[in-house]
C-alpha cells in the first residue's frame, strides 16, 4: 500500500495504524476456523501443500504465479494461495495473530514494506541465508531490499514495488513544476484565472500523510529516524516538510476535502477536472484513460517535485515483501517457493495484469512492460532516488504519531508538532514487546 495502495488497495494502506483493542479480545474461535481452513490440501499424497498468505488480487496474476510454480515445482509442492483481508490493518492483524499462536499452517506470508522488522524481531520469519539470499538479492532494486532487511540480515525478498509521480493536465500547465515552491505558485496563477487549480494529495488522517511527511523530510535530506533506529531525527528538515504541508493547506491549491482524502479520492478529483495536479501512484494512468478520456489526452505525468531545486526528490516506496514464518512445517521448499513467485515472469505478469511495478532492475527495460507503462523510466529513476518509512519493529505507533500530530494540515504548528512527533517516536522507541 499505503501510499500504501502501492497499486493494491486504493486506501493507501496503506489506513494502516491499529490500536490495541483487538489483543485484549482475543478471539479464538475465528482463529481456528481460519486454520482449519487452511489445512488440507495434497499432504496425505505426499505432496506438501504451501499456504501463501497475500493480499486479495482481483486480476488473477497471484493465482496464475501460484499455479505456475505448483506446475514448475515437478510435484515438489503445491501452492495455496490464500487471500488476506483488503484492508491493510486487516492483513497485519491476521498474520499477527496466528503466528503469535504459532500456526504452522502458514508458510510464504505478503507482508507489507513496513512490517519485517516488526516479524523479525518477534521471531516470526526466518532469515534469508546461503543460495536463497543470493537469488534473492540478484537483480533487485536496492532501495526495495533496505524493506526486507532488519540489523543487517535479509528476512524477505521484494515481491513488488511502487513509488508517486506528480501527475498533471498539459491544457493547464504546459511545463510541469520541478519543486513544491514552483507547484504551488502554478496552482495561485490558475486559481486568479479562475481554472481548475488544486493539488490532490493524501491528507486524510492515515498512512498517507505519514507517507507524505516521510517524502518531503527525505528530499529535504533528513530522516524520521536516525540510521540506527534508535531515536528520532527530525531537526531542520522536520521543520521545512511540516512547513509545505501547511503552506499547501492554507494555499489556493488545497481540496477543500484535503483532511479527508486517500489516493482513490485524488483519483476522482483529478477525473472529475477539478484538479490541476495530484501526487498518487501509477494506478490513476488506466483509470483516467477508463473514465475520461477525453481529459485523458492532457494527463501526463513527471517527476515527485523536489523541496530543494539541486535536491533531487526521495519518494516513499511501498509494495510487498515476502517472508517465510518461522513455523512453516516446510521451510525450505517454502523458500524456493517465494523465489518462484517473484521470478522475472510472474513479475512481469504481475505488473502488466495487476499493476505492480517490479521489483527487478531487468523488466524496466523490457518492452512489453515499456509499451504498458509509458512513464516506466520516471518510475525507475523514483525508485532509484526513493525512500524508504522508518525501519524499526514500532513503525506503527510511528506512523500514528506523524498521521495524528500532523492532521489536519492547515492545522500544523511547523515546530511546535515536530517537537509533539519527537515525543511520541522517542516514546515509542523505548517500549518494549510487538506493537499490536
Amino acid at each position: 500500500m499505503h501510499a500504501r495502495r502501492d497499486f493494491r488497495d486504493v486506501s493507501g494502506r496503506k489506513g494502516r495504524p491499529g490500536g490495541t483493542r483487538w489483543l485484549r479480545a482475543f478471539a479464538v474461535l475465528p482463529l481456528l476456523a481460519s486454520v482449519l481452513a487452511a489445512c488440507g490440501g495434497d499432504e496425505g499424497s505426499g505432496r506438501p501443500t504451501l499456504n501463501w498468505y497475500n493480499f486479495p488480487d482481483d486480476s488473477g496474476a497471484l493465482q496464475k504465479a501460484a499455479d505456475r510454480c505448483s506446475q514448475a515445482s515437478g510435484g515438489r509442492y503445491r501452492i495455496s494461495y490464500n487471500k488476506l483481508p483488503r484492508a491493510a490493518d486487516g492483513q497485519r492483524q491476521q498474520l499477527v495473530r496466528r503466528l503469535a499462536a504459532e500456526d504452522d499452517s502458514l508458510d510464504i506470508l505478503g507482508l507489507d514494506v513496513t512490517w519485517a522488522a516488526e516479524f523479525a524481531e518477534a521471531r516470526w520469519i526466518r532469515e534469508w541465508t546461503g543460495a536463497a539470499k543470493q537469488q534473492a538479492v540478484e537483480g533487485t532494486l536496492r532501495v526495495p531490499l533496505q524493506t526486507s532487511t532488519w540489523k543487517g540480515k535479509l528476512y524477505a525478498v521484494p515481491y513488488n514495488t511502487n513509488t508517486q509521480l506528480l501527475w498533471y493536465r498539459k491544457d493547464l500547465v504546459p511545463t510541469p513544476p520541478r519543486t513544491w515552491a514552483e507547484m504551488l505558485d502554478m496552482a495561485g496563477a490558475l486559481a486568479r484565472q479562475g481554472k481548475p487549480h488544486f493539488v490532490e494529495i493524501q491528507g486524510a488522517q492515515y498512512e498517507g500523510l505519514t507517507v507524505w511527511f516521510n517524502t518531503l523530510i527525505n528530499s529535504a535530506g533528513g530522516s524520521i529516524l536516525n540510521a540506527s533506529a534508535t531515536e528520532p531525527s527530525l531537526g531542520p528538515p522536520a521543520v521545512r516538510a511540516a512547513g509545505i504541508m501547511r503552506d499547501l493547506a492554507k494555499s489556493p491549491a488545497a481540496d477543500p476535502s484535503l483532511p479527508n482524502q486517500m489516493e482513490d479520492q485524488n483519483r476522482l478529483a483529478m477525473e472529475s477536472g477539478t484538479a490541476a495536479f495530484e501526487l498518487n501512484y501509477p494506478f490513476v494512468y488506466p483509470s483516467m484513460k477508463a473514465n475520461n478520456p477525453e481529459l485523458f489526452k492532457n494527463f501526463r505525468w513527471a517527476p515527485y517535485p523536489r523541496v530543494d531545486p539541486n535536491r533531487p526528490a526521495r519518494p516513499t516506496i511501498g509494495g510487498i515483501d515476502l517472508a517465510v514464518s518461522a513455523y512453516s512445517r516446510h521451510p525450505d521448499l517454502a523458500f524456493d517457493a517465494a523465489l518462484c513467485l517473484r521470478n522475472r515472469e510472474n513479475q512481469l505478469t504481475a505488473a502488466l495484469e495487476g499493476g505492480l511495478p517490479p521489483t527487478l532492475r531487468a523488466l524496466y527495460d523490457e518492452p512489453a512492460f515499456m509499451k504498458e507503462y509509458p512513464f516506466s523510466r520516471e518510475v525507475l529513476a523514483a525508485l532509484e532516488a526513493a525512500s524508504v518509512r522508518p525501519i524499526t519493529p514500532v513503525y506503527q505507533n510511528v506512523s500514528i504519531a506523524v498521521s495524528h500530530t500532523l492532521s489536519p494540515p492547515a492545522g500544523i504548528k511547523p515546530e511546535s508538532s515536530v517537537n509533539t512527533i519527537r515525543e511520541q517516536i522517542d516514546d515509542a522507541l523505548r517500549s518494549e514487546g510487538v506493537i499490536p
